[in-house]
Order: structure tokens, then C-alpha cells, then sequence
């Protein structure tokens, strides 16, 4: 049959089309499985003092060297709380999806760590040279020089005194939500707290009636967050660095002057434990010009985990450390 030379040309622009279609596909096919690399997650023996401490690296599996980023849990509740492995709400593996090795460490009588027979030994600066021990590892595994650290509520009085004591082995340093000053003498006589569920939520911006917020926090994200907590800590943790913190306002916490390396002061305005005040007065005294202070309007002390805040969280915490080096 005679084929029209028009007919021919469109044919012809059809199987190109249908070929680039195909490649275009492939590629879109690899491209996104690169983008959603395994998460490799590992144990790393670590022990002070006689104590196991558990320390625990996430990293995404593509042959890229990564900047290490360890992650220091407050009082009461251990390193969980950084992988809430609910939708893309776990800090760990997202910061293990954007260049970076994450470590988590559990400070002595904490999580998956060793008990302690005095719960009032691991105090803030007990648990800083926790931190300091984690981060000789961490550096002696990866042969690199300094270490990036985040601490989140009583992990800032730790890692921050940590900082202040080893600049040379920190590049840069995450205050998140700090406890700048003591929250109110009180008296801490039992070496060890209780843990209940009910406390484990307090972390969470309340409703009026006085349960745990969900228009703030999806309900599946506080129960994963509930739920780790019930099993890795259990009914009990140690008291030492709750007896640091119940001290009279006027005592700081943080050695905020003495911290040399470049620091972010992250914190929600809404947050109870922590004063925006306070948070500018300890910038001010920050030494190093590329320290920087964000605060988040609306955000509560668990921003990391609140629908409305996370992502511009993690964001802002992002963008100060991929500035490079100090």
C-alpha cells in the first residue's frame, strides 16, 4: 500500500516519542530509587565507667562520605524520641536523607543503656563526658576532626557544657529548646523518677480540656511517641539531671560564654519550660559572630514531632549546619 510521506514523518515522531517516553521513565524509575535509599541502622559498642552506652548510627546507603550529626535526649526520656518513625516525622532518618550520618546516644541509666545503681550520678556533667565519649568514638570510626551535636531540653545544658569544655571536637552545636536557667527550687530526694504515660505526653501542647493537643500533633505521631517511650524507658530513669534543672531562676544552666563554636538557639514561643527571653539574653553572650537564634512562633517544646512546626524546624536547623565548616 503507498504510505503518504506526511504519514511516514508522523510515524516516524511517534516512535521517537515512544522511546524518550520509555527512557524518561527509566530514568524517573532510578532517580527516585536513589532519592529513597535504605536507611542503614547499626549499633556501635560504646562503654564509660563500666557502663554500656548505647550509641546507634542511621545512615542512608549510597557511598557518600556524610557529615556526622550526634542527637543528645533530655531528662526522663531517651534517644527515641528522635525517630518517631511515623510518616516523615523522624528527625534521625531525615537528617539521614540529607547528607548526613546521625548518631544517637543514651546517656548512662537511660533507654538501652546500662542501669546505674545511683540514679543521681548521671548528672549534666556526668552525661556530658557520655557525650564527650560518644564523640571520641564517633570520630575515631569515621576519621574526621569534630562532630556536629543537637541537644534537645536538658540535653542542652549537657551538650552545651560538653561544647565548652571540647570546641575542638564540635564543628557546630544545635541548642534546641535549652533550659537556660533553673525552673524553680524544688526538692529532688528519690534517685530515679517514675515513669507513667501521662507524664511521657507532657511534652505536648495541651487542649483546653487538658489532653494532648491533635490539632497540634496527629494522634498516630504522640502514640508512636508514647509507645517508644513505654518500651525502651520503661517505669523508671535517672533523677540526677532533674535535680540540676529544679534550682533557683537565677542559676544558668548552659556556659553559654564559654561555648567557642558557632551555635543555634532553636526554641517555640509557646514553649513552657523555656524563656524566648532568656533564650536572646544566652545568644548575646554567644562568642562566635555565626551563632544564630531562631524562634518559632507557635511551636511547643516538642516541635520536632507538631504537624504546623516540624518541617520548618528541622529547616532552620538544616540550613545552619549545612553552612560549612565554622
Amino acid at each position: 500500500m503507498p504510505i503518504n510521506k506526511n504519514e511516514l514523518t508522523m510515524e516516524r515522531v511517534r516512535k521517537v516519542l515512544s522511546g524518550f517516553s520509555v527512557c524518561l521513565l527509566l530514568l524517573l524509575f532510578c532517580g527516585s530509587s536513589a532519592l529513597a535509599a535504605e536507611i542503614f541502622r547499626e549499633t556501635v559498642p560504646l562503654e564509660r565507667n563500666r557502663v554500656p552506652l548505647h550509641l546507634e548510627r542511621y545512615v542512608e546507603k549510597d557511598g557518600k562520605r556524610k557529615q556526622p550529626l550526634l542527637l543528645v535526649h533530655g531528662v526522663t526520656y531517651s534517644s527515641h524520641e528522635f525517630d518517631v518513625d511515623y510518616k516523615d516525622y523522624s528527625l534521625a532518618r531525615y537528617f539521614a536523607g540529607h547528607g548526613f550520618e546521625v548518631w544517637l546516644l543514651d546517656i548512662a541509666g537511660f533507654g538501652n543503656s546500662g542501669s546505674v545503681g545511683d540514679g543521681f550520678r548521671p548528672d549534666s556533667d556526668y552525661a556530658a563526658e557520655d557525650i564527650a565519649a560518644a564523640v571520641r568514638c564517633i570520630m575515631q570510626r569515621d576519621q574526621v576532626s569534630f562532630v556536629d551535636v543537637l541537644g534537645w531540653s536538658w540535653g542542652t545544658v549537657t551538650s552545651g557544657r560538653f561544647a565548652a569544655r571540647h570546641p575542638e571536637m564540635v564543628r557546630r552545636l544545635v541548642l534546641y529548646a535549652p533550659i537556660v536557667a533553673g525552673l524553680g527550687e524544688q526538692q529532688v530526694a528519690e534517685p530515679f523518677h517514675t515513669n507513667t504515660w501521662i507524664h511521657a505526653a507532657e511534652d505536648f501542647q495541651t487542649a483546653p480540656d487538658g489532653g494532648i493537643d491533635f490539632r497540634i500533633v496527629e494522634k498516630s505521631v504522640a502514640d508512636t511517641y508514647l509507645s517508644n517511650a513505654w518500651r525502651n524507658d520503661k517505669t523508671s530513669s535517672p533523677n540526677g539531671g532533674r535535680r540540676d534543672l529544679l534550682v533557683s531562676p537565677d542559676t544558668r544552666l548552659i556556659p553559654t560564654a564559654d561555648i567557642k563554636v558557632p551555635t543555634l538557639i532553636i526554641v517555640g514561643s509557646k514553649d513552657p519550660y523555656v524563656s524566648p527571653a532568656l533564650c536572646e539574653e544566652a545568644y548575646k553572650t554567644l562568642p562566635d559572630r555565626n551563632s544564630r537564634l531562631e524562634i518559632i512562633e507557635g511551636g511547643g517544646h516538642a516541635m520536632l514531632m507538631e504537624r504546623p512546626y516540624y518541617r520548618r524546624f528541622r529547616a532552620k536547623v538544616r540550613a545552619f549546619l549545612s553552612r560549612g565548616a565554622r
